[in-house]
């Protein structure tokens, strides 16, 4: 076998969903790929044109565009291309242009039917896997919050493959085929009669770390130049390496990637090699948590297969909430899984209903759009339509729309709101100019009902569809709430009909509801009263964002608050809603069914004492809104 064709399997290896073939596919995928070139900015594909090959981004970027110019996708190594075409007439669907320098593998027509005709796993990626990649661009941005939390310790599942640097590249080659690796560490030569002269340092000890060689070294520094398979592994080996500490975290890892533009990363331990930590490794990693799931609800094909992740969703948030992930980490992810839900019980409907009639806008609200939703959660959801839609000729087709998502949502674990906040409620499915007018009422006119439906709509995020009425309303919530003094007095005043459970010694005041005596309700005294009062400053200042912690950021760089109280504020919030976090972890790891309440005795005391400091920063922050807002 040709080294390049070794190169062109080892890069296949690491990338689905030519990882996933059986070894005998990949071995004939790579003997049949031919390679090319393609300068920045050059042309790929031509709309309509004969296609003959799927298209591999070896490395590079590469843009896609929609027939009428507009952009379609943007994709990078180990990217595909032009599936779409081949699987329709072998006509190109997408033209394409390279964004830099590109070096791109055509794997032949012939060839890429072979395996969609025989391998389900690739069959299933290429018709479906572009439309998930797009659709959970969001939801993959939450994904930070597990290279946040997790060491690069959890990662390494194996040893280091290592050569002497008394070796030579032949043999290097040898070794990285032998164990179907990408990459060698050179260690310096551990015994006297080896180390030569050239391979002597000053302070260099034996066994320790020389250099590394990967296979993109072993292609420009020996085969392009022409050198001899003898050449010795010095001569080519990178010896400025960047490493990391395996106690370190896997976000510092990325970063250092990034950085260096490095794909492989040498892990020490008391300066010695105990692995190596390739980018590949940081994408399947992610593959077991929420990237995995989002992916997988893209995946099913049914209400029923959609509700059967329900236990991949808990095992995500217990793994996040075991590996210290904070609030925002947490909340944010659970959010994401959610809206994921929502995309795809969409996409059915609309598969079983047809296209809509008129354009439309599903909304998430509450905690989801917050980005704080957690594992205990209710659906809060509405439908902006467009201006065109006639109730007589249109509401049938998003009544059974509306139906199909909130009844899909209640079967994977999202239950019906109490207080029919969703979009089956004929009230919450309107056109714009409705919504307009709703929140227009809401802020000029506060009343009790009002200010209720301005508590729940002004935390608003599109899922689906025209995303940019959403904006329209957030905008029109800015620029108006904080020119109305006497509705935000009125948002205060609601804001503070919930206070901390803190009695007058600072004791925590239990549940008297016959249930749960001897616990707290974290959510009804701690979290939501929080995020009321966080809304109200935001909602003063003019803040468009959503999430609370987002929102203190734009309340801290306003100075609406004391001096050192908003970052005070920040820490509570982050201290009420970790113990709920945490509790709700617990009841589920023990096998029961998780809420929102804590017992304050099954807290530890270092627990008890913050939580009873954060619930008095929340009672503080209370006052001072009062009358800082003349409430």
């Amino acid at each position: 076998m040709e080294i390049e064709q070794i190169e062109i399997l080892q890069f296949l290896q690491r990338h689905s969903p030519f990882q996933e073939l059986p070894p005998e596919q990949q071995l004939q995928l790579a003997q049949s790929i031919n390679v090319g070139y393609f300068q920045a900015g050059s042309e790929i594909l031509r709309f309509n044109e004969p296609l003959q090959a799927l298209h591999l981004i070896r490395s590079g970027a590469v843009e896609t565009f929609r027939r009428n110019g507009d952009l379609y996708n943007r994709l990078s190594e180990g990217g595909i291309f032009g599936e779409q075409g081949l699987l329709r007439g072998g006509k190109v669907r997408f033209p394409a242009s390279a964004l830099e320098d590109t070096l791109i593998y055509f794997i032949p027509d012939q060839v890429f039917q072979q395996l969609f005709d025989s391998n389900e796993f690739f069959a299933d990626y290429v018709e479906v896997g572009d439309t998930e990649r797009r659709k959970s661009t969001k939801a993959a941005k939450q994904a930070e919050a597990d290279l946040l939390s997790a060491k690069i310790s959890t990662l390494l599942q194996r040893e280091p493959v290592c050569l002497a640097s008394s070796a030579n590249v032949w043999q290097a080659a040898q070794t990285m085929t032998e164990h179907s690796v990408s990459c060698l560490l050179i260690l310096h030569d551990s015994s006297a009669e080896q180390t030569t002269e050239q391979d002597a340092e000053p302070g260099a000890k034996p066994g320790t770390l020389a250099g590394i060689i990967t296979d993109r070294d072993i292609r420009s520094r020996l085969v392009a130049p022409g050198l001899k398979s003898e050449t010795s592994v010095r001569d080519i080996m990178t010896t400025k390496l960047v490493t990391i500490d395996q106690q370190q975290y896997l976000f510092e890892a990325m970063m250092l990637m990034l950085r260096h533009n490095v794909h492989h990363l040498p892990v020490l331990k008391q300066a010695r090699p105990v692995g190596v930590l390739a980018l590949s490794d940081i994408i399947r990693y992610e593959s077991q948590n929420s990237l995995y799931v989002v992916s997988s609800i893209f995946r099913q094909q049914s209400v029923a297969e959609l509700s059967a992740l329900g236990k991949d969703v808990k095992a995500c948030f217990v793994r996040m909430v075991n590996e210290d992930a904070n609030s925002h980490m947490i909340g944010s992810a659970m959010a994401a899984i959610g809206r994921s839900f929502k995309q795809r019980l969409l996409e059915l409907a609309e598969q079983q209903l047809g296209p809509p009639p008129v354009p439309y806008c599903f909304l998430a609200l509450g905690s989801m759009a917050r980005d704080e939703q957690l594992i205990v959660t209710d659906q809060d959801n509405a439908l902006i339509l467009h201006n065109s839609f006639d109730p007589a000729q249109h509401d049938a087709y998003f009544q059974q729309l509306a139906a199909f998502v909130c009844d899909g949502l209640a079967a994977c674990g999202y239950s019906y709101c109490s207080g029919n906040i969703m979009a089956t409620n004929p009230q919450w499915r309107q056109p714009l100019r409705v919504w307009q007018q709703y929140f227009t009422d809401w802020i000029a006119k506060p009343d009790a009902e009002r200010l209720l439906h301005a508590n729940i709509f002004f935390d608003l995020d599109a899922v689906w569809g025209e995303s940019r009425w959403a904006d329209e309303l957030n905008q029109l919530i800015a620029g108006t709430a904080k020119a109305r003094p006497q509705f935000l007095a009125c948002m205060t005043r609601n804001a503070l009909q919930r206070t901390p459970p803190l009695g007058f010694f600072k004791d925590f005041v239990m549940e008297n509801d016959g249930r749960q005596n001897n616990s707290l309700n974290i959510k009804r005294r701690g979290t939501a009263p929080m995020a009321d009062l966080i809304r109200v400053h935001a909602l003063a200042i003019g803040s468009v964002a959503t999430n609370s912690f987002e929102r203190l950021r734009d309340i801290i760089a306003a100075k609406v608050l004391p001096n050192g109280r908003g970052e005070d504020l920040r820490d509570a919030f982050e201290v009420i809603a970790m113990t709920r976090i945490r509790q709700q972890a617990l009841a589920l790891q023990a096998g029961e069914t998780p809420d929102n309440n804590v017992v304050p005795e099954r807290l530890s005391e270092f627990e008890r004492k913050h939580l009873k400091e954060a619930f008095s920063v929340l009672s503080n922050a209370q006052k001072f809104l009062k009358f800082h807002l003349r409430a």
